[in-house]
């Protein structure tokens, strides 16, 4: 049994299968074929957080893999509240074959997963949002492979991509995923907002060659076959919030920054997006955004992650 916690829980070849998995599972969703090797199995979705994007694709994605969706939120749990999370994970587990969380701390995760008997999934920590990089690689690759390569993951070796904004848990899952798969981030935070020592070391999983750090956004650009960021305030941060649109004021992706990646890099953002703060208009609505394949995706990268989950390997 294997948990899906983090980016760094799965190979470049379990990720390479996803890869092809995925593309093949929204060839036939396109197509209307029925795919539903997960009939009979049951996913639990606990939000702590809400969600619109998480909930959706992964409630649809289910429907449409054949399977059943219990959903709950912390008023319909006693996660983390009267019961301890080992006991309601004890519990949950026996009913259900599979379970997706969306929380606080990355530890509450990673309790829960220690007391399942089926597999865990990461909708979103504060540390770590893996199901987002997963669709955002996987859009990557869709607009950007070249026919007859080998892997999935060909094309992401050598690449730039550049991350413009909070040090926070997408930042800290890009790092993840350059180490891995070799490429590289150019991170540009505003001072105080860096991405967390411990998250860019060897004790998260990086290698140290994988990432560069850039005060200056427009240099953190120059180059990049990717760009991409995230809202100044995320969920759970909201007190922080007029102290974060003043430090965060010259960390918007504009025209001009993406004038300094290459001609043809492209532009991603996991949504929702506030246009005028992280990002202008004119780019996220502009010829070189991908944001809408790339919020599509995810709801083709975790039915290939809930399969493979339960499933292992399909011929």
């Amino acid at each position: 049994m294997k948990h899906y916690l983090q980016f760094t829980d799965f190979s470049a070849d379990e990720y390479a299968y996803l890869f092809r998995r995925a593309a093949l599972i929204k060839k036939k969703f396109k197509a209307y074929e029925k795919h539903h090797p997960l009939v009979d199995r049951t996913l639990a979705m606990i939000f702590e957080k809400a969600s619109t994007r998480t909930r959706v694709s992964f409630e649809a994605g289910m429907y449409q893999l054949g399977g059943s969706v219990v959903h709950l939120t912390t008023g319909d749990s006693q996660l983390g509240r009267a019961e301890p999370i080992e006991d309601t994970a004890r519990v949950i587990s026996r009913m259900v074959d599979l379970v997706m969380i969306r929380t606080f701390e990355q530890t509450k995760i990673e309790r829960f997963a220690a007391h399942s008997r089926v597999p865990v999934i990461n909708g979103l920590t504060n540390e770590y949002h893996p199901c987002q990089i997963l669709a955002d690689l996987f859009t990557f690759i869709e607009h950007r492979s070249a026919p007859g390569q080998a892997r999935p993951t060909d094309c992401l070796k050598g690449i730039t991509v550049a991350w413009v904004g909070d040090g926070n848990n997408m930042a800290n899952t890009w790092l993840q995923a350059a180490s891995l798969l070799g490429f590289k981030v150019h991170v540009s935070t505003p001072r105080g907002y860096e991405i967390d020592a411990k998250m860019a070391s060897s004790a998260g999983g990086i290698s140290a060659s994988s990432y560069q750090f850039f005060g200056d956004p427009h240099e953190a650009c120059k180059g990049a076959d990717l760009v991409t960021t995230d809202v100044w305030t995320s969920m759970g941060y909201e007190a922080e919030n007029a102290a974060r649109q003043k430090a965060f004021a010259d960390w918007c992706v504009t025209p001009a920054m993406m004038a300094a990646a290459k001609p043809d890099a492209l532009f991603m953002h996991c949504l929702p997006a506030h246009r005028g703060e992280e990002v202008a208009a004119e780019v996220i609505d502009g010829p070189q955004s991908v944001v809408w394949d790339e919020a599509e995706n995810r709801l083709h990268v975790q039915k290939a992650l809930m399969e493979y989950l339960l499933l292992g390997t399909v011929a």
